[in-house]
């Protein structure tokens, strides 16, 4: 995992998450008590209520992202950027500044004129975005788009988002997005849970994660909250996503976030990264999906990813015979099991796992319902 320096702030595995408070010039963003366009007020808004809170990143929204709303071109940001660029003159506090935007052309004037990153929530479908990032040496967070500047974020089953990251390539300053919430009619929340649920997964290109919960829908929905109601499922839910390794939470809610995010790198899981002529980092993979993704970025055969992960189930009620059997046929394919009185445990691949009712001898109607069970599992 690569860590990218956006203006002087680290971000990736080996630093704190980081908060991304976000402001709106424009009348028609939703959440209303994010939205200014008087330059002094939305200066002390940022100041008191996102980098006094805790914002490391502050960012700019020029245009609502609402579908339902027409798409303002280059021009019409263009002209609101100034408002922008006034706010960023009366703003004391310090942070990094990022401006949300489709447009390369905005991009460049915004990092022309004082800010210091891009937030491209139509992930590179305006395909000069990545050569004018780079040529600012910028940051760039890259939310997962058609190629189509109309239709930000319309993409709705998992491995279309994750195919979608690589539209136009990456800089090396990219930061990626797995653009969480309603971009689409065809959206819907189930297509939002899985999406969290293999959230890992958008670690394999090895570049660090943006992610944008606040107040989303598809965590309303679980405990049935209106949007007033809805801060704790937002905190469970950063938490999370930090320990599932985001790195960075765009949020309305600095105060409260910061504190769920770093709630989620206190107790994530430890793991190995040693820099030196020969480096190790152990990547966190707990899934095939997971390591398939890994796999795929070196270049390698996915097939294999089954062999990349452990599974461990207990099982009870097996007779002596039974564990006997168990632990041959467990040795046969690669997998262990240890018994003891009445059950034990089985640890395997899940290659193995699945190729174990084959290498079994006589056993007893409930034990081969039981290695189903396990199959199906690992399946």
């Amino acid at each position: 995992m690569r860590t990218v320096d956006a203006a002087g702030l680290k971000i990736g595995d080996d630093h704190p998450p980081r908060i991304m408070g976000v402001l709106n010039v424009s009348k028609e963003s939703p959440y209303k008590p994010s939205v200014f366009n008087d330059p002094s007020e939305a200066a002390e808004y940022v100041d008191r209520a996102l980098i006094d809170e805790g914002a490391d990143i502050v960012d700019i929204g020029l245009e609502s992202a609402n579908k339902r709303l027409d798409v303002l071109s280059a021009e019409d940001e263009l002209e609101r950027l100034d408002t922008a660029l006034a706010v960023l003159d009366h703003i004391s506090g310090d942070a990094v500044f990022s401006i949300e935007t489709r447009y390369h052309e905005v991009a460049d004037a915004a990092l022309e004129n004082g800010f210091d990153m891009v937030n491209d929530i139509c992930g590179f479908a305006d395909p000069e975005m990545p050569r004018v990032c780079e040529a600012h040496d910028a940051a760039v967070a890259k939310m997962a788009s058609p190629p189509d500047l109309t239709r930000p974020g319309a993409i709705e089953e998992v491995d279309d988002i994750y195919d979608a990251l690589e539209l136009n390539g990456f800089t090396d300053k990219t930061i990626v997005d797995p653009a969480f919430g309603g971009w689409s009619e065809g959206k819907t929340l189930e297509h939002d849970r899985e999406t969290f649920d293999r959230l890992r997964e958008f670690r394999g290109y090895g570049y660090p994660m943006l992610v944008s919960l606040n107040r989303k829908n598809f965590l309303r929905d679980v405990a049935g909250r209106s949007t007033e109601d809805a801060l704790p499922v937002s905190l469970a839910a950063t938490s999370m996503a930090v320990e599932r390794g985001a790195h960075v939470i765009r949020t309305h809610d600095v105060r409260e976030t910061r504190d769920a995010a770093l709630i989620g790198h206190e107790f994530k899981r430890r793991r190995v990264r040693e820099p030196g002529d020969v480096s190790v980092e152990e990547l966190d993979v707990t899934t095939p999906g997971e390591a398939a993704r890994h796999l795929d970025r070196i270049g390698a055969p996915t097939d294999v990813a089954d062999e990349f992960v452990t599974r461990v189930f207990e099982l009870e009620g097996l007779a002596a015979a039974e564990r006997d059997n168990l632990a041959t046929g467990a040795a046969d394919i690669g997998a262990i099991f240890v018994g003891r009185e009445s059950g034990g445990l089985l640890v395997g691949t899940p290659a193995a796992l699945r190729r174990l009712p084959g290498v079994i001898g006589d056993s007893s109607d409930a034990l081969e319902n039981a290695l189903a069970t396990i199959e199906r599992a690992v399946r």
